[in-house]
């Protein structure tokens, strides 16, 4: 046995977590559902983002596409526009992939096989666990920061649970932990806790169902753990980014490339400053689009922060005469909500509708 569970009453945890769970849990949607590929879909989006903002992007993107199939034919530009304004864009073009290829493998069945769910693109192994317990009934670990933070403060568990070493650790500690007969409560039990009770700061000890059984509690320790070492400091990238309008009043916008960050989103033209000084921007820019541009005021500074990277946007408009050779596309700015756009350059589409109102 993992020596941390030693003398560690399991049958205990396991029977008081699955009854707090089922007495205390939120109501959520994807939790009204036994369907592998709705409850896949809430994993994907659940990564790294609010349980609150998930839910209407989730119940928005059943809506267009309520079964595997419909995803699965569906065209990437759509997707994308469906999930805009989620963010972590590379989780929608994975999911999209993966459906297409159950469809094409597996006849449109989620495989409820570890390793055919965990060998198709997007699935790690949290959510591989998360989709084999709860739709699956298998008794499988999906360990996320929640599950680590709860079990490193129960287990009085001092590893960096940054470490992907320790991660394994955990699911396996988790592997000895799960209730057999209702592995899909465990598994929700231990992140509701996390999530409710056993948060990151000021955890709410006095109503945890397991505080009597809790090592760090029991010493008053709770704050220090998990131990968790500081990540790397995020890069800042300054880019000019220019709203060009043509004679007709239209915008010019482009498409980012189709591997990378935001890949196959849509954004206004944009320049690296460290490319280039302000002086030579315009030149640059009007070579790369085949344009003449003429530079005008400075419009709006816009921050937005990635996981590892910090853009500041300065935004400038532009105006130049229609080229036809040119790769940008043009758009009255009315029709730009047609377009998958990512959030930093959603800003600038809010700007410019609020200028027009004026």
């Amino acid at each position: 046995m993992e020596k941390s569970l030693q003398n560690f009453d399991i049958f205990t945890f396991d029977h008081r977590l699955i009854e707090w769970y089922e007495t205390n849990k939120r109501i959520l949607p994807w939790r009204q559902t036994s369907d592998p590929y709705r409850i896949w879909v809430s994993e994907i989006m659940l990564q790294q983002t609010k349980v609150d903002t998930v839910i209407d992007y989730y119940q928005r993107f059943l809506k267009n596409y309520p079964t595997i199939f419909d995803l699965a034919a569906a065209a990437e530009e759509d997707v994308l526009k469906t999930w805009e304004g989620l963010g972590y864009y590379s989780r929608a073009r994975n999911l999209h992939t993966a459906a297409k290829d159950v469809v094409t493998r597996f006849d449109g069945k989620v495989p409820n096989d570890p390793s055919l769910l965990g060998d198709l693109k997007g699935i790690g192994p949290y959510t591989r666990g998360a989709i084999l317990s709860i739709a699956f009934g298998q008794p499988e670990p999906a360990v996320d920061g929640n599950v680590m933070r709860v079990l490193s403060r129960v287990l009085y568990i001092e590893d960096n649970v940054s470490d992907q070493k320790v991660r394994k650790r955990f699911e396996e500690i988790v592997r000895e932990l799960i209730h057999d007969a209702d592995p899909s409560a465990f598994n929700q039990g231990l992140m509701e806790l996390g999530a409710l009770i056993c948060t990151p700061r000021k955890p709410l000890c006095l109503h945890c169902p397991v505080n009597t059984m809790c090592r760090a509690h029991e010493v008053g320790e709770t704050d220090r753990l998990p131990i968790k070492l500081k990540k790397k400091k995020q890069r800042i990238e300054n880019y000019t980014v220019l709203v060009i309008q043509d004679e007709n009043g239209h915008v010019a916008i482009e498409k980012r490339p189709d591997k990378g960050l935001l890949a196959n989103m849509w954004q206004f033209p944009m320049i690296n400053q460290a490319q280039a000084d302000s002086g030579m921007i315009q030149k640059l820019l009007s070579e790369k689009y085949n344009l003449h541009i003429k530079l005008g005021e400075h419009m709006q500074t816009i921050k937005h922060v990635f996981t590892h990277i910090i853009w500041n946007l300065n935004v400038y408009h532009a105006t130049t005469e229609k080229n036809f050779s040119s790769p940008l596309t043009f758009e009255k700015i009315t029709s730009l909500e047609d377009y998958p756009i990512s959030v930093s350059h959603q800003k600038i589409v809010k700007y410019l509708k609020d200028l027009n109102k004026e």
